[in-house]
């Protein structure tokens, strides 16, 4: 049997494992279609608030050495009103919305935006590493985000995904949080906190000071995760953190990921990025004698 890269995460059909990160080119309808006929089998847009946010004044990115992107943008967006009207035609791409807020009000006032929107599913950022009152001090906070989840899981009927990160308290109990509070899925990781000195100036090279790391120096760190989480918790699982080619992908789903993101990536490759690691899992399964990518979830785990 020829084989397939259809896969699912919980109730979200994909015809194709890999998914564009958030926070990467997320901003435009006309975007997401180039991005999905490029061969992701999912958008995922950046993260929307309740109202515009503008972010952090330049320098918000830096390249560093060795690999990896410095970054704190400061979750910059048009608001979740704005953007649900800019997404509201669509009718071709599976695009998952990723919301960030600090108290479950936030949370409910967002999804009932996109009521009127063809949307596959929302991502909570339970993660991001720079801005104060929302992401990591949320998702550091067990029963905020037992609050936020459950408000979510009762205003809409679309799945629900949380995506985690590290921060001051272990990672697993918001996990086990999330998954108690009813999520359908979980990405692991976000960007980890992290800054940079410039030894001319002898100040901090982003404006924010500290920013998220990402790009292939956490991919270690972001396989460890999706382990551990699938060898404590019976949840699907979205691999992020690190991802660049075929045979990370395929780490990931080796120990338990259903899917992966891509971010960092694209900015070296841009858009052949994804149909360069759909081919490349394709040849890997062939290879292998694997006609789905569930065959190979979680085998690592297998010893």
């Amino acid at each position: 049997m020829e084989p397939s890269l259809v896969t699912s995460v919980g109730p979200i059909n994909l015809e194709r494992p890999v998914m564009l990160a958030s926070g990467i080119l997320g901003i435009s309808l006309d975007v997401f279609k180039r991005i999905y006929r490029s061969g992701a089998g999912a958008v995922v847009t950046k993260s929307l608030s309740k109202e515009p946010w503008d972010g952090y004044p330049n320098p918000t990115i830096f390249g560093m050495k060795g690999g990896g992107w410095l970054n704190a943008v400061g979750l910059s967006n048009p608001g979740a009103p704005n953007f649900a009207k800019m997404i509201e035609p669509n009718k071709e791409v599976p695009i998952i919305v990723s919301l960030v807020g600090s108290i479950p009000e936030d949370f409910e006032f967002m999804i009932k935006e996109f009521e009127d929107c063809k949307v596959a599913g929302f991502e909570l950022n339970l993660s991001c590493p720079h801005v104060a009152k929302v992401g990591l001090e949320v998702g550091d906070d067990p029963e905020l985000v037992k609050k936020i989840i459950s408000t979510v899981k009762q205003v809409t009927n679309v799945p629900v995904i949380a995506k985690v990160g590290l921060g001051t308290t272990n990672y697993l109990d918001t996990v086990a949080t999330a998954i108690d509070s009813g999520v359908n899925a979980i990405t692991a990781i976000n960007t980890i906190r992290a800054m940079a000195i410039n030894v001319d100036t002898q100040q901090p090279i982003l404006s924010n000071k500290f920013g998220g790391l990402s790009g292939t120096p956490i991919k270690p760190i972001a396989l460890r995760c999706v382990y551990e989480i699938s060898s404590k918790h019976n949840i699907p699982i979205i691999g992020c953190g690190g991802i660049s080619t075929w045979e990370d992908a395929i780490e990931f789903f080796l120990a338990g990921a259903s899917a992966i993101q891509i971010g960092s990536v694209i900015g070296e490759k841009w858009l052949d990025s994804f149909n360069e690691i759909n081919k490349g899992i394709l040849q890997y399964m062939e290879k292998n004698g694997f006609s789905k990518i569930e065959e190979m979830v979680g085998i690592a785990k297998k010893s």
